[in-house]
């Protein structure tokens, strides 16, 4: 079975990005699953960690950024980097279940996330975030973060906080309920089928 791997380089002025990813890496796959994270903001390394671990992917990521000016470009271009790394790794749309749905817990926090590959970007959010910052993360990023990543891999995304009350708790169960919702959309059907009437994605 063709593996999905992709690796991608973005450079600015802004920010210099690296992005390997390995779609198939949950237990049982045969592939041992590697994370590595670093791009200068704690938070973000630990949503991106979340993220990866629980879609099941590997994912190595580094990014040098702009950080004595703020986190909304290292925030903003890794996240278009993992998108266009997710969307060159899945390749054709074709073999797979194309619509995810994940649910995730945290403590007092519920995230919902719903996600359609289908070459139609995309992205609803509502997440309730009361504070500025979680650690070096701005709030307002969180949003942005999933708005950046749904159009650079053309999907179409909606995630919404269903309840909670610690935005630390708020912010990890929409990523891992995302998570979810890829683990769930890419996996294989058996088949070799485009997911639509159109027979195109």
């Amino acid at each position: 079975m063709e593996a999905r791997t992709a690796v991608v380089e973005r450079k600015t002025a802004e920010t210099q990005i690296r992005v390997a990813i390995n779609l198939d890496c949950q237990p049982g796959s045969g592939n041992k699953q590697e994370i590595n994270v670093s791009t200068g903001i704690g938070f973000l390394d630990h949503m991106f960690h979340a993220l990866a671990k629980h879609s099941g992917m590997s994912l190595q990521l580094t990014c040098k950024g702009d950080l004595h000016i703020d986190d909304h470009h290292s925030a903003e271009d890794s996240a278009i980097a993992l998108g266009t790394a997710f969307k060159e790794a899945l390749g054709e749309v074709r073999g797979i279940r194309r619509y995810g749905t994940g649910f995730a817990p945290l403590d007092e926090a519920l995230s919902r996330a719903v996600i359609d590959i289908c070459s139609r970007p995309y992205c609803v959010t509502d997440l309730g975030l009361k504070r500025e910052k979680i650690g070096d993360l701005s709030t307002e990023m969180i949003p942005h973060i999933f708005y950046s990543f749904a159009i650079a891999s053309g999907v179409t995304l909606h995630v919404d906080v269903l309840r909670g009350e610690n935005d630390h708790h708020r912010a990890e169960s929409a990523f891992k309920a995302l998570a979810l919702a890829i683990r769930q959309a890419i996996e294989r059907t058996g088949g070799n089928d485009v997911p639509s009437t159109k027979g195109v994605l």
